[in-house]
């Protein structure tokens, strides 16, 4: 495995009432664990891709999880995630900066979202091994990363350990 979603959730700090929002949710790899973290809370699942969506209620059905909330979503575009303005505890950035073309408003939609001392835990891609994950030409830098959240607003926190080919970095509003 080359990250793993909940040492990376446990670093985040997670408490059992947070509303969390799992951006570019994919096959649920975050949004499952994060279910189970926060279990009289709520989680956000936001993905582009209908049968994801089915995916992680499938997993979630099957691990008796009821507490997410399928959204199809646009996370590139303000209010595309379809969450009302800070109404967000945490929001979840694992894999997908990397995808994303329009970095600025991905990053101003996960602030839109996001409490007053919210806070966000971006994982991603730190280079490309074998062919799996990013290709070496779509890899942000950590420092990149850090640059252009702060730019934004966002305050950095602290990195975290994420594995041999991620980085980790949470950052505060």
């Amino acid at each position: 495995m080359f990250t793993d979603p909940v040492k990376n959730l446990k670093a985040f700090d997670l408490r059992e009432n947070m509303i969390v929002a799992d951006l570019g949710a994919g096959s649920g790899f975050y949004a499952i664990p994060v279910a189970k973290m926060v279990p009289l809370g709520k989680v956000y699942a936001i993905e582009i891709q209908k049968d994801f969506l089915t995916a992680i209620k499938n997993k979630a059905l099957e691990a008796h999880i009821g507490n997410i909330e399928y959204l199809l979503g646009d996370v590139e575009k303000i209010g595309g995630t379809k969450i009302k303005d800070k109404i967000v505890d945490a929001v979840i950035a694992s894999n997908i900066f990397f995808q994303v073309g329009d970095k600025d408003k991905f990053i101003e939609e996960a602030k839109r979202i996001l409490k007053p001392e919210g806070k966000l835990l971006l994982i991603d891609w730190s280079d490309s091994s074998s062919g799996i994950g990013s290709s070496f030409d779509k890899i942000i830098p950590k420092n990149i990363a850090r640059e252009m959240f702060e730019k934004k607003g966002f305050i950095w926190q602290r990195d975290i350990d994420a594995g041999a080919h991620h980085y980790g970095i949470i950052f505060k509003i």
